[in-house]
C-alpha cells in the first residue's frame, strides 16, 4: 500500500564542491533508491537559521513530495543521517 509523503530537507552547502542542483538531485536519487517515487521537488532557497546550529549559519531548504511504502521513512532517515551534506530532515505523511 503506497502512501504519499512530504520531506523537508535542509542541505549543508558550506564548502560545497558540486552545484546545489546536483546535491538536490543526489538526495532525490537516494529517496528513489529506498523505494520512493518522486512526484515533485521544490527548492525553497537558502535561509538563515535563528541561531548557529552545528557551526552553520544558513542552509538550503528543499521540499520533496513522494510516494512509497510505510517503511520507506525509516530507511530514508537512516540513509540520510549518514550523508554529511544533509543538515536536517523532517518527513510527514500527507492524507
Amino acid at each position: 500500500m503506497s502512501r504519499k509523503y512530504q520531506g523537508l530537507i535542509v542541505l549543508n552547502t558550506k564548502s560545497l564542491d558540486e552545484t546545489v542542483d546536483e546535491l538536490v538531485s543526489s538526495v532525490a536519487k537516494e529517496i528513489e533508491a529506498e523505494g520512493g517515487k518522486i512526484d515533485k521537488v521544490t527548492q525553497l532557497g537558502r535561509r538563515q537559521f535563528a541561531y548557529n546550529a552545528r557551526h552553520l549559519e544558513a542552509g538550503h531548504y528543499v521540499k520533496y513530495s513522494f510516494t512509497g511504502e510505510p517503511d520507506v521513512i525509516a530507511k530514508l532517515q537512516a540513509r540520510l543521517t549518514l550523508n554529511g551534506k544533509v543538515h536536517l530532515q523532517h518527513f510527514q505523511r500527507i492524507a
